[in-house]
């Protein structure tokens, strides 16, 4: 029983190690999985960034026309580079505002998963993997996702190479490490919660936020912010990839 135990143990630990920052500080030099020698940063992406932002910037456009009323006053204070990206949108939608002869008439809200199929073919979310022991995934549950299309980002509290992470990496398996040494913490539950919680209201401009919270709970308003519940890599291949989203600074 006790031997059952250890090896439950060790097993966690192999998996969990690589996650731990004490750990990947006093390994970073002689570990394979946690550091990548990249010739040149172009040669670690898999697509463009104009890709991804196009990309991107289609989803949201969707979900600013689809839920017009609420965001329209967030679209006011922005800057002019990202209000610029709207512009034509906003013109659109208030003519068909003006257009409506029922004052009382409701515009049609679609969830949000089912304007990432009408805009991209294609709609991913969490679920439980039917793989014993696996845990939750991302799972693709509408469409097809073509070679080389953004599938999600990644969600979480940003954490420069100079910032401490300790207690928060702490049985913490969503803590991603970027190229350079960038950490973002994608945990939505324990004290990675409350750090985040706490970011997104202090960044708040009055009764307007600044930042997306929704990937905290269950009804995601941006569905690719997923990412972390993505596989990331073994010390063989990489399985899968996200665009990591640094929603707030921590």
């Amino acid at each position: 029983m006790m031997g059952r135990l250890l090896r439950c143990l060790w097993q966690r630990w192999r998996r969990y190690k690589y996650r731990f920052v004490p750990w990947i500080a006093l390994n970073l030099s002689h570990n394979p999985r946690t550091l990548r020698y990249v010739p040149e940063e172009s040669k670690d992406k898999i697509i463009s960034d104009e890709d991804v932002l196009g990309t991107l910037l289609k989803v949201f456009q969707a979900l600013f026309l689809n839920d017009f009323h609420k965001q329209s006053d967030i679209l006011t204070i922005l800057p002019e580079p990202v209000k610029s990206k709207y512009q034509d949108l906003l013109a659109v939608q208030y003519q068909r505002v003006n257009l409506l002869e029922n004052k009382h008439q409701q515009q049609n809200i679609f969830k949000p998963e089912e304007i990432l199929y009408k805009t991209l073919g294609f709609s991913v979310a969490r679920a439980t993997s039917s793989l014993i022991s696996a845990g939750r995934g991302v799972f693709v549950t509408k469409g097809l996702v073509p070679k080389g299309a953004v599938v999600s980002m990644y969600p979480g509290t940003v954490y420069q190479k100079y910032e401490p992470i300790f207690f928060q990496s702490i049985g913490n398996p969503f803590i991603f490490r970027c190229l350079d040494g960038v950490l973002i913490d994608g945990n939505d539950k324990g004290i990675s919660k409350v750090v985040y919680r706490s970011c997104n209201g202090r960044d708040r401009l009055g009764p307007l936020k600044m930042s997306d919270s929704t990937w905290l709970t269950s009804e995601i308003h941006n569905p690719l912010a997923i990412g972390q519940y993505v596989n990331n890599c073994s010390n063989g291949n990489f399985t899968s990839w996200g665009y990591e989203t640094r929603y707030s600074n921590g």
